[in-house]
């Protein structure tokens, strides 16, 4: 029976007050009735825009259709003839920019929650699955990945799909990306990266772990010494930007990268661990985007007092996604927007001590089209903080870049690709993700992964 509620299914979750202080998941997910509920609410539109908004084109409406009969395997089934990472996808994607935007649902109410209800199929099928998932037969060709996040795990699983042999090189010592290093335990478990990673496996691609390409390894040997055909570079945008002010040396300043990775990798919020982090007291976050806000929600569960978010622009243009934002509101991170740091202080011992900023006003639009901070006159004030996160965007690590032959890169460091195909300027070498746009979404990565997949098929055939 169609249900006509202007409302999604609310998502159940931990009450903010119990969730600030552990770093278990947030969303506890949808059960079968909600799932069936809200699948009501899909008319299955004839033209299905939902899926323009789409970046890996999942058949939307089709796997809406299973979970309304009640066959979620068979609604897995759809979802992962397009994604390899479903279970990742229903947690983290920006669906109400994507999919959730073009629904027809959301002209006079609230579109349908097409990612929650990805995540219930992903969920139920993980939890009920028997078996492995079928090795294709071998084809004959081999081909490297370079980078286990979310752009080369879907170009991997793309090619294996296809009988390939997929061999996966990886820097860190877990696969993932920024999938295990970035985001928290309390948006996306670990444990839900990893089974996305051994069906991979099982479909018979390799990962080396420890692999530093252009260091162990380079490009020009996988391709000429060691026989692989084709190569795609996937290696994210993992060297953190700074602002550039006075103090950011002085003890107590992060980089986001390097506090989320402590946290999310090396797991320093337990007791021993082998990386900790200093239990500060209050803690400035400095941008506004996703990773400003998971850095802010872990430095509070890691036991800080206050934490603020200091954002130059106002709430309006936070590009972090609305649930992040509003999650983050209900665990009591201060927002101090139209903000900006100036300098910060130490004290005797080196220890960050406090920051100042200046009040900002937002002037014309600048070239992002987003109005242009501007300082306000005689606004300085200091900040009482005995720690500051810079979240304020990454770029590409040049390893690569500088020990590989003939592969062109962009005045910010990004690798050169083709929009379309990710071929670079080296024959049979294909690049997407973050390597190539800068820090973007995940869901952004995996289609450009999907893409230099069916490229790279088709540049070893039409050889």
């Amino acid at each position: 029976m169609p249900n006509m509620s202007m409302q999604k299914n609310p998502m159940p979750s931990q009450d903010p007050q119990v969730r600030a202080h552990n770093f278990n998941e947030v969303a506890l997910g949808y059960t079968e009735e909600m799932a069936i509920d809200e699948a009501n609410r899909c008319l299955n539109c004839k033209h299905k825009p939902c899926i323009s908004g789409c970046p890996v084109a999942i058949e939307i409406p089709n796997f809406i259709a299973e979970i309304r009969k009640g066959d979620f395997e068979a609604a897995y089934q759809v979802i992962a003839a397009s994604s390899s990472l479903p279970a990742v996808c229903g947690r983290v994607c920006p669906q109400e920019s994507q999919c959730e935007s073009k629904c027809v649902r959301g002209i006079k109410g609230e579109p349908v929650g097409i990612g929650r209800l990805e995540r219930f199929v992903a969920d139920w099928h993980n939890a009920h699955a028997a078996g492995k998932p079928v090795r294709p037969e071998p084809n004959g060709h081999k081909v490297a990945v370079i980078g286990a996040g979310p752009a080369g795990l879907t170009c991997a699983g793309d090619l294996a799909r296809k009988g390939y042999a997929v061999t996966v090189f990886e820097a860190l010592h877990v696969a993932g990306g920024v999938l295990s290093y970035g985001i928290p335990e309390f948006r996306l478990p670990k444990s839900i990266v990893n089974q996305e990673v051994e069906g991979l496996k099982a479909l018979g691609v390799e990962v080396e772990t420890n692999a530093v390409i252009g260091k162990v390894l380079t490009v020009d040997e996988l391709m000429d010494e060691m026989g692989y055909e084709a190569i795609f570079i996937g290696s994210g945008a993992g060297l953190p930007r700074f602002m550039n002010i006075p103090g950011e040396a002085l003890n107590g300043v992060y980089s986001a990268n390097e506090f989320l990775t402590r946290v999310n990798l090396m797991k320093a919020y337990r007791e021993g661990a082998d990386t900790p982090i200093k239990k500060n007291q209050r803690v400035a976050v400095v941008g506004g985007g996703n990773v400003a806000m998971d850095a802010a929600r872990s430095a509070l569960r890691l036991g800080a007092e206050t934490v603020y978010i200091v954002y130059r622009r106002s709430m309006n243009e936070l590009p972090a996604r609305a649930e992040e934002v509003e999650h983050a509101e209900e665990e009591g991170i201060i927002f101090k927007t139209l903000c900006n740091p100036t300098a910060i202080l130490g004290d005797e011992s080196g220890f960050v001590k406090s920051m100042t900023c200046v009040e900002m006003e937002l002037g014309e639009p600048d070239a992002s089209g987003r109005r242009r901070p501007i300082v306000k006159p005689d606004s300085e004030f200091t900040l009482d903080v005995d720690c500051v996160i810079m979240a304020i965007g990454t770029s590409p690590n040049p390893l690569i870049k500088s020990t590989t032959e003939g592969l062109e890169t962009n005045h910010h460091g990004c690798i050169v690709a083709d929009e379309v195909t990710g071929q670079t300027s080296r024959p049979g070498v294909f690049a997407g993700g973050d390597a190539v746009t800068g820090a973007a979404t995940v869901i952004l990565a995996m289609g450009a992964g999907k893409a230099a997949a069916k490229a790279m098929d088709e540049y070893i055939q039409g050889k």
